[in-house]
């Protein structure tokens, strides 16, 4: 048995025992419990005492990331080694928000000079943007910025932009538009005025189906309203494919690059941050970087007890694989937040939704859990009843600001008395005596008082983890999200996959390329399974009802 196996299996020897634990008991035991499972840096708190664990288990977990040579990984990272093993390439995201005067290797280049380039150039155009220097067509400043992506060149900026909102220029509105479904642009389209309208298009081949669609119909909309040669003002690209990008209409001095060892859910440090630094200034945006970078510097030298990101991916990997836990709840008590579970949701399960290992075996433990969530406290009156008493047990992460900056008097004060509330009552409970007691001071009695302790009655033992913030600065987001990729590199490494590649997203692709003849011209490829068949038949016969009224 290898020291993995063997790792492994100390820690299913040792969860077995964690079906007797108690939150309460922990607590009970360890007064010091807080202070023994949570880390501050710099203005990030990680508090995981709430989690099933005892101190065996964190040293279990250690044993666990050195059996699989985390160190080595992390080393071979940073290195700009192929760590994306079945597309041989780096996955050196930390390349672009690297401050620090060290070259960074990638087959033996320094990218940093090009990556200090692109930003040189980003700023250039943002604040020629921004100060007015650079107008649109008719002589407008540009008063809206629409990116048009998909995937990492969407989500990624949104939320950024969404995040820190309370940065932003009034004058100068930051829109989004993924969705292939014409209802996402068109809406959008309407409110807008042409002449003050500036096109971001993201898409490193700029061949993606649905960014281009959607780009060909914006460049439409505004060469009937202003004329074919105001394209070349109005629009910009993120994109490495400059053949294209000339054939679209736009100058390739408008025209900001990035690397193939750039991941789509790991880019928006890279010139697919350009909505960022236009919606609150290359400055900030810089900031944003700086905030990554030290967490970077934190992941690559802290030791594994007291390094943020490989104790976020173990707990994971704890609660998903030893516990059996198979969804994780992301929980911002931060309205700017918003976007972060979905963010989240491509960041980790698309790179960690793998059943196959590095080495083409298959994995022999579960993977990427579900992730999903909403702000609170809207998701209190929504799904956490589930959380509280549902039959699944749903590890719960809590994200909160200590200070707000909306100066709205009350609020805050509120927000974190609900947060407080949450965890503690996911942690503790109330078990059917205390419901009990509290039903009969309230004069209840006889089957009435047994029927609704029942029903009041709170399990508990549910595990959360919070990560608190001073403020939500464009240094605290960086170090968050920061955080959060290596927390998912942590975790591939010890399933033994590769979290950065995505080819479980290209069937689908490929099977709609050869479908749309199909759905156009109304022809049945001979393949077609029955349902497709039926599905395709039962469309064209609806939409020719349609049309003919």
């Amino acid at each position: 048995m290898n020291a993995l196996d063997s790792a492994w299996r100390a820690l299913r020897t040792h969860a077995a025992e964690a079906g007797t634990w108690s939150l309460r008991r922990l607590f009970a035991e360890d007064p010091r419990r807080f202070e023994r499972f949570s880390l501050v840096f710099e203005d990030l708190l990680l508090d995981w005492s709430r989690q099933l664990v005892r101190p065996e288990t964190m040293r279990l977990l250690s044993d666990l990331a050195r059996a699989a040579d985390l160190e080595g990984w992390r080393a071979r990272m940073f290195a700009g080694e192929p760590v994306n093993t079945t597309e041989n390439r780096a996955a050196l995201h930390v390349a672009l928000r690297h401050r620090g005067p060290e070259p960074i290797l990638c087959r033996g280049k320094d990218v940093m000079p090009e990556v200090r380039g692109v930003l040189a150039r980003m700023k250039a155009f943002s604040d020629a943007v921004r100060d007015g220097r650079l107008r649109g067509a008719t002589g407008l400043p540009f008063r809206d910025v629409v990116n048009i992506g998909i995937g990492g060149s969407d989500l990624g900026p949104q939320m950024v932009c969404r995040a820190l909102a309370h940065l932003a220029r009034p004058d100068l509105r930051v829109h989004f538009v993924s969705n292939l479904d014409g209802a996402h642009l068109a809406p959008l389209l309407a409110r807008l005025d042409p002449a003050a309208t500036l096109f971001v298009v993201a898409s490193k081949t700029f061949t993606t189906q649905e960014t281009m669609q959607n780009a060909a119909s914006a460049r439409a909309w505004l060469a009937a309203r202003l004329g074919e040669e105001a394209v070349a003002q109005h629009f910009v690209a993120v994109s490495t494919n400059e053949g294209a990008v000339r054939a679209f209409g736009i100058d390739p001095e408008r025209s900001f690059g990035f690397w193939e060892w750039v991941g789509g859910r790991f880019s928006l440090w890279s010139a697919i941050g350009l909505p960022i630094a236009l919606c609150v200034g290359f400055d900030r945006f810089e900031e944003l970087l700086e905030g990554g970078y030290s967490m970077d510097r934190h992941f690559a030298s802290a030791p594994l007890a007291r390094n943020l990101p490989a104790i976020h991916g173990l707990l994971a990997i704890w609660n998903r694989d030893l516990l059996g836990f198979p969804t994780r709840a992301v929980l911002p008590y931060d309205q700017r937040l918003e976007r972060l579970p979905a963010f989240l949701q491509q960041l980790e399960m698309e790179s960690n939704g793998k059943r196959v290992r590095r080495d083409g075996r298959p994995v022999e433990h579960p993977t990427c859990p579900v992730v999903w969530g909403e702000v609170g406290t809207n998701g209190q009156h929504a799904f956490f009843q589930l959380l509280h008493q549902g039959t699944d047990v749903v590890p719960c992460e809590f994200i909160v600001c200590a200070e707000a900056d909306h100066g709205l008097p009350g609020h805050h004060e509120k927000l974190l008395a609900n947060v407080l509330a949450q965890m503690r009552a996911l942690a503790f409970g109330r078990d059917e005596a205390e419901a009990r007691a509290g039903l009969e001071a309230a004069g209840l009695s006889g089957e009435t008082l047994a029927l609704l302790s029942r029903h009041r009655a709170f399990p508990g033992n549910r595990p959360s983890t919070a990560i608190v913030l001073d403020r939500l600065t464009p240094r605290a987001l960086g170090r968050l999200i920061a955080l959060y990729e290596h927390s998912v590199f942590v975790q591939g490494v010890i399933w033994e996959i590769d979290s950065f590649d995505q080819w479980g997203v290209e069937l689908g692709k490929e099977l709609a390329t050869r479908l749309l003849p199909a759905v156009e011209s109304g022809t049945e490829p001979e393949e077609l399974d029955g349902s497709t068949r039926g599905l395709l038949r039962h469309l064209r016969s609806r939409r020719r009802a349609l049309a003919d009224g």
